[in-house]
C-alpha cells in the first residue's frame, strides 16, 4: 500500500524549481554513498546519492541526470551493475551507514533500460532496513545476493523512524530470479548486519560476507561460503574476535586466494570509540590472516565509515577508506595516505579504464593515478543535504543560508544553484534577522560553536560567549530571533539560553527541557506574542512558554521523532494559542493542531500518506490557513485543515524535506531537502481543487 501512495501521480499547476547547490564552492556536493559502474563503457558510471536517488553520466562525470526523482525512495546504500549488460541496475535502497540521517529503504530498485523505468523489489523482504551491497554471479546475472542491515541512527534504528519492518530479518539474502524473490541464507550464517558481502568473480561461488553490528556482538567477524551461499563458515586464523564493530571485507578476482578485511571497534550507546581495530590480509582465501600496519584513520566513527576495496586489476593494490583514504600497492607492506579533496568516505570503485573512483561526503571524485590526484566530478550533482533551518531573506529571494551535512553552512547571494561556503564542519541551524537582515547566524556541530554575520554574511565572528559547551546538544542548537526585537534571541540546548544583546552574550533562562538525558532539537517562538515559546526534545518532551522562556509547562510527552534538530513547531503567526507539530514517524499521528496553548490536540492527518512528517508550515496570508506539510517523500498541501492533501505543483523529487520556508510578499514556497538540495515554488495565482493536485494561491 505504501509504494502504491509513494506512485501517486504528482500535482498539475506550476512547476517547482531547483535551487542547488550544485556544487558549492570548491566543487563538492552532498554524500555519494555507492557507485556503479559499466565493466565495459569507461564513461558510463551510476552514483548514489545517500539521500538524494541514484544519477547517470555517459560522458564520464561532465554532467549528470537523475534517474530516481519518480522512484519510491531517494535513500541509496548500494548500486550494482549487471556485468553482461549495463542497462540493468540493481539499487539496494537504505543508506548502510548507520548515521542518524542514514535513512530506512524500501526494498531494491531494479531497471533494465538504463534508469527510464524503475520497479521496486524485495519490498515485504527488505523495507525498513538499509541493503549495504548487492553481488551479481557473472555466469548467470540472474543470481544476486544482498547484503542487509538495520537503518542506522543513535539510538539504534533510530533512522527507521518507525517502520513497520525495521526489525526484520538480517544477513545475506539470494536471489535467482534477478531479485523478483529471494532467500534469506542462514546455514552457519547469522541474522545479523551484514555490513558488507564480496564474491570472487573468478569463482563466483566462492563468497565472504562481513557481519558487523557496530555496537558489537559476538557474531560479528568474516564468513566464507564456497557453495554459493548454501552454507557458511566462520573465519579465524588471525582475526579479532573481542571488541569488533563494524566490518567490511574485499576479495580479488585475479587471484582468489587474496582477500582482505577491516575491522572497527565496536560504538558506544552515543557513537564514540568506533576508531580502527586492525586490517588484514589472507593468501589463502581466509584460512589464515596477517595484520597489516594502517593506524587509525577512522578517527572514533568507524561505524559510518568502513570500506575496503582491492583493485581488479592488481590483486596487491587496495584502498581503505575512512576519515582519511590509505592506499597499499604491496599487499599492506606499506601504506600511503591518499585522501579526496574532502574527507569520510564511503564507496571505491574502478572504472572500465581502470581509473579510481571515490565517494564521499564531498561527492565524487575520480583519479587516473589510484589516488595521486583527484578531479571532482561534481558539477550537476544536486545531492546537497540540508538540516534545519534554511533561511530566507525579507526583500532579497535570490538570498538564502542553510547548513549542509559535513559541508558548512551556505549562503546563496544570486539567482543560481552557486552558492558559496562559510565556517565548516557541519553547518547547523541558521537565522537571518528579518527585521536587520545584514545580521545572520550559523553554527557548527557542538554545543556553544554559534556564530554572527554583522556584513550579510562576508564575515563571521563567533559569539557562544556563555554557553556551556559541556551542554547537550541535539548535534545543534535551535536558535530563534524575537521576531519584534532582534535584540533578543533565544538558543536551546538541553534548556534555554537567551541574549539581550544581538547574541554577543548569553544566559540561561531555564531549567532542563527534556526527560533528563536528551537535548532540544526544535525552538519556536510566537510572531504575535514573542513570550510565547515553544521546545521538543528529542527525548519526546513538547513544552510551552508564555513569559519569554524561563518556565515551562509540559505539554506532551512520548513525542517520537528524528534525534538531531528539527522545525517541527509551527505557531500559528496570527493566532499564539493555535500551534501545529509535525511527527517524524510511522505509525502515529503525524500533523497535529492545538488550539488552546497545547491543552488538547486534534489529528490533521487525513488522507496523508503512513510516512514521517518532518515539519509543518502555516500560511495565514490570505486568511483561512493553509498547510504544508514536509515529509520523508516530498511535499503536501491542505487548504481545508488537513481533512485532504495533495502536492502542490509539477516535477518535485520523492525526497526527505528537512524546511519549509514560507515567502507570500513573492507567492512563494522554499523548500530544503535532505539529499536534494533546495527547491523554489511560485505559486500559480489560479484555483485548484483540493485532491486534484492543482497549485492554490492563497
Amino acid at each position: 500500500m505504501l509504494a502504491a501512495l509513494l506512485l501517486a501521480p504528482l500535482a498539475v499547476g506550476q512547476a517547482w524549481r531547483e535551487m542547488g547547490p550544485s556544487p558549492l564552492g570548491g566543487a563538492f556536493v552532498g554524500r555519494v554513498s555507492a557507485i556503479g559502474v559499466s565493466r565495459t563503457d569507461p564513461g558510463r558510471y551510476y552514483i548514489g546519492g545517500a539521500d538524494g536517488g541514484v544519477w547517470l553520466t555517459r560522458d564520464g562525470g561532465t554532467t549528470w541526470r537523475n534517474l530516481t526523482d519518480r522512484a519510491q525512495t531517494s535513500s541509496v546504500g548500494s548500486i550494482a551493475v549487471d556485468p553482461t549488460d549495463d542497462r540493468v541496475v540493481y539499487v539496494g535502497t537504505g543508506e548502510a551507514n548507520y548515521a542518524n540521517h542514514s535513512r530506512y529503504g524500501l526494498g531494491v530498485l531494479k531497471t533494465t533500460d538504463g534508469g527510464a523505468t524503475w520497479a521496486l523489489l524485495g519490498s515485504d523482504t527488505f523495507a525498513g532496513r538499509c541493503v549495504s551491497h548487492i553481488a551479481i554471479d557473472p555466469r548467470d546475472p540472474r543470481v544476486l545476493y544482498a547484503g542487509v542491515t538495520p537503518a542506522g541512527g543513535f539510538p539504534e534504528k533510530a533512522a527507521a523512524k518507525g517502520h513497520p519492518l525495521k526489525d526484520g530479518p538480517l544477513g545475506v539474502f539470494k536471489s535467482t530470479d534477478g531479485g523478483l524473490t529471494w532467500t534469506h541464507l542462514t546455514n552457519g550464517l547469522p541474522a545479523e548486519a551484514a555490513t558488507d558481502l564480496a564474491m570472487v568473480d573468478s569463482a563466483p561461488d566462492v563468497l565472504y560476507a562481513a557481519i558487523g553490528r557496530p555496537f558489537g556482538s559476538a557474531s560479528n567477524g568474516v564468513y566464507r561460503s564456497r557453495d554459493g551461499g548454501q552454507s557458511w563458515t566462520k573465519l579465524g586464523g588471525g582475526l579479532p574476535t573481542a571488541n569488533v564493530g563494524r566490518v567490511s571485507v574485499t576479495a580479488s578476482g585475479l587471484n582468489p586466494n587474496r582477500v582482505y578485511a577491516l575491522f572497527v571497534n565496536r560504538a558506544d550507546a552515543a557513537g564514540g570509540g568506533a576508531s580502527t581495530l586492525g586490517a588484514y590480509r589472507s593468501s589463502d582465501g581466509g584460512d589464515t590472516w596477517t595484520p597489516v600496519a594502517t593506524g587509525n584513520f577512522q578517527a572514533t566513527y568507524g561505524w559510518y565509515l568502513c570500506e575496503v576495496r582491492v583493485k581488479p586489476t592488481n590483486a596487491d593494490t587496495v584502498l581503505f577508506a575512512g576519515l582519511s583514504l590509505l592506499r597499499t600497492t604491496n599487499a599492506g607492506a606499506s601504506f600511503s595516505t591518499v585522501t579526496t579533496p574532502h574527507v569520510d568516505h564511503h564507496a571505491i570503485v574502478w572504472d572500465a579504464q581502470g581509473r579510481l573512483l571515490v565517494g564521499s561526503d564531498g561527492g565524487v571524485f575520480r583519479s587516473v593515478n589510484d589516488g595521486g590526484s583527484y578531479t571532482a566530478l561534481n558539477n550537476g550533482l544536486g545531492t546537497c543535504q540540508f538540516y534545519a533551518a534554511l533561511s530566507t531573506h525579507p526583500t532579497q529571494p535570490e538570498v538564502m543560508l542553510g547548513g549542509l551535512q559535513d559541508n558548512g553552512t551556505v549562503r546563496r547571494t544570486t539567482d543560481t544553484k552557486a552558492w558559496s561556503t562559510h565556517i565548516g564542519g557541519d553547518g547547523g541551524y541558521t537565522q537571518i534577522d528579518q527585521l536587520s537582515p545584514n545580521t545572520m547566524f550559523a553554527q557548527f556541530q557542538g554545543a556553544g560553536n554559534v556564530y554572527r554575520s554583522t556584513n550579510g554574511g562576508a564575515s563571521w565572528s563567533a559569539v557562544g560567549s556563555g554557553i556551556s559547551t559541556g551542554d547537550r546538544v541535539a548535534f545543534f542548537s535551535p536558535i530563534e530571533i524575537d521576531p519584534t526585537n532582534s535584540s533578543r534571541i533565544l538558543l536551546a540546548t538541553h534548556r534555554l539560553y537567551r541574549s539581550l544583546n544581538g547574541g554577543t552574550s548569553w544566559s540561561v533562562i531555564s531549567g532542563d527541557l527534556t526527560n533528563g538525558s536528551g537535548a532540544v532539537r526544535a525552538l519556536a517562538v510566537s510572531k504575535s506574542n514573542p513570550q510565547v515559546v515553544w521546545t521538543a526534545s528529542n527525548d519526546g518532551v513538547v513544552s510551552r512558554s508564555t513569559d519569554g522562556g524561563t518556565t515551562f509547562t509540559r505539554v506532551l510527552t512520548g513525542v517520537p521523532g528524528w534525534p538531531r534538530v528539527t522545525r517541527e513547531i509551527t505557531i500559528d503567526p496570527i493566532d499564539q494559542q493555535t500551534v501545529y507539530l509535525a511527527v517524524s514517524q510511522f505509525g502515529t499521528d503525524q500533523v497535529r493542531r492545538t488550539t488552546d496553548g497545547g491543552l488538547t490536540w486534534t489529528v490533521l492527518d487525513g488522507d496523508l500518506p503512513d510516512v514521517p512528517v518532518n515539519v509543518v508550515e502555516v500560511d495565514r496570508s490570505g486568511g483561512q490557513p493553509v498547510l504544508y506539510a514536509g515529509t520523508d517523500i516530498g511535499v503536501f498541501k491542505s487548504t481545508d485543515g488537513g481533512q485532504r492533501w495533495f502536492r502542490p505543483g509539477l516535477g518535485f523529487p520523492n525526497a526527505c524535506v528537512i524546511d519549509i520556508r514560507l515567502d507570500p510578499a513573492r507567492k512563494r514556497v522554499v523548500v530544503a531537502t535532505q539529499g536534494r538540495g533546495a527547491w523554489e515554488l511560485v505559486l500559480s495565482g489560479r484555483k485548484g481543487t483540493p485532491g486534484t493536485g492543482s497549485s492554490i494561491d492563497d
